[in-house]
């Protein structure tokens, strides 16, 4: 007896209109992808919005060579990536093909990009400190295992990186980066320069440059997440670093004005500040293993309170500033400590690095008020004992915060070097 084959569905492209296409004649669901049979060859596309008996759908990949009247096929699933430990060590596109001239892929499973982000009562509490190597994040802002932590600076000012140094300091066996929108010429520069063979060969590198669709800028976001999901789901401990958010949103907001959402604040349509939570929630501690999420974010003008920057802000669970001011005067990294605070903080230190972290603050907050008067010569010594305290051990201090990118120092190095100066006052 023969079984009969399947019966395909197939439609077609009525008009491409911008960064869309619409399609008519098939029955088909938010987020199914199609194939469009171009003239150049299939394309895939994912529908994004339906209305009056029409699919809009948008391509991964150029649109030249659709034309009205093209057929579409209906694939009945969604837009499919390869996970597994088969992707250690190389870098892929936003669907997950290999772009680093290696071999094909062995070891991976195909699977859909979109993950259930673990249920609120089931995740496990943050309570272990994950060292990332730099010595201003693990004592004045830690970072613990299974937090979401926001990177938030102006372009320029060393969130790449501050990025490549977490990966190849942090203790986490497996890192996932997500490098969105980024500039073609610096990737390859991130990839060999900055991450280096001893950070890649414990990575997954996802990568959509500037000048590739809103759809796959956006889809690496969510490939990204579901490779590191599944490292996750074997019950690793797993760093997740995504370059930038603020890209992501932008692409959002290009689809989302696509398919005929209306602009809202600055633009961004109303299913951008939808995205953010389904996205950064997906990070988190879970019943086996733990995504510890570093997120950067390109904040515009570098006004840390617009739209996106304030949106990302509420959902993580703390910040990391960087200052121009201090990129420029050559203080790498440029992290602002006052301006940055993580919100796990008391769950993994110890009340004595506490003690030491506060102490160091106040110091730097005492410099700070003072600054004005210091620089104009009005401050007299003695006024004030902690002034006097702080500008004494300004130098030790700005020499801890300080850290050449290939000097990666272990935790525990960093714990008893800021309790020296604490100490020492």
């Amino acid at each position: 007896m023969k079984l009969a084959a399947k019966p395909s569905s197939s439609g077609k492209v009525v008009s491409a209109v911008g960064l869309s296409i619409e399609i008519a004649g098939l029955q088909l669901g938010v987020g199914e992808a199609v194939r469009i049979i171009g003239d150049n060859g299939p394309i895939m596309a994912e529908v994004v919005a339906l209305h009056d008996g029409y699919a809009s759908c948008m391509p991964v990949s150029d649109l030249r060579g659709v034309r009205a009247g093209n057929p579409v096929l209906a694939t009945g699933a969604p837009l499919q990536v390869p996970v597994g430990m088969g992707l250690l060590g190389r870098v892929v596109d936003a669907l997950g093909r290999p772009i680093d001239g290696g071999p094909p892929l062995n070891n991976v499973t195909l699977t859909g990009t979109d993950g259930i982000p673990p249920a609120a009562m089931e995740r496990d509490r943050i309570s272990t400190p994950m060292p990332l190597g730099v010595r201003a994040i693990d004592t004045m802002i830690p970072c613990g295992r299974g937090q979401r932590l926001g990177i938030f600076a102006g372009s320029g000012v060393g969130k790449s990186s501050l990025l490549s140094m977490i990966v190849r300091g942090t203790e986490a066996p497996i890192s996932v980066l997500a490098l969105v929108g980024e500039r073609g010429r610096e990737v390859r520069e991130f990839v060999e320069g900055d991450l280096g063979p001893e950070g890649l060969k414990r990575s997954v590198v996802v990568v959509a440059t500037s000048d590739e669709p809103s759809l796959v800028r956006l889809r690496a976001a969510f490939t990204a997440t579901r490779i590191a999901e599944w490292f996750r789901d074997q019950g690793t401990d797993v760093v997740l670093c995504m370059d930038s958010v603020t890209r992501v949103a932008m692409a959002q907001r290009e689809v989302g004005l696509a398919a005929g959402e209306p602009p809202a604040t600055r633009g961004y349509p109303p299913s951008v500040f939808g995205l953010m939570p389904r996205l950064l929630e997906r990070a988190g501690m879970a019943k086996t293993g733990s995504i510890t999420g570093l997120y950067t974010v390109l904040v515009d003008g570098d006004d840390l309170n617009d739209p996106i920057a304030d949106n990302v802000r509420s959902i993580l669970d703390g910040h990391i500033v960087l200052s121009r001011k201090l990129a420029t005067a050559g203080h790498f990294p440029a992290i602002d400590v006052l301006e940055s605070i993580s919100r796990t903080t008391k769950a993994i230190t110890t009340r004595d690095q506490r003690a030491d972290a506060t102490l160091i603050r106040g110091l730097m907050a005492a410099r700070r008020d003072a600054k004005d008067l210091i620089d104009i010569g009005a401050y007299v010594k003695g006024s004030n004992p902690q002034v006097d305290r702080a500008l004494e051990q300004s130098p030790q201090i700005d020499e801890f915060l300080k850290q050449d990118m290939e000097d990666l120092t272990p935790a525990d190095q960093s714990w008893e070097a800021l309790h020296q100066i604490a100490q020492s006052g």
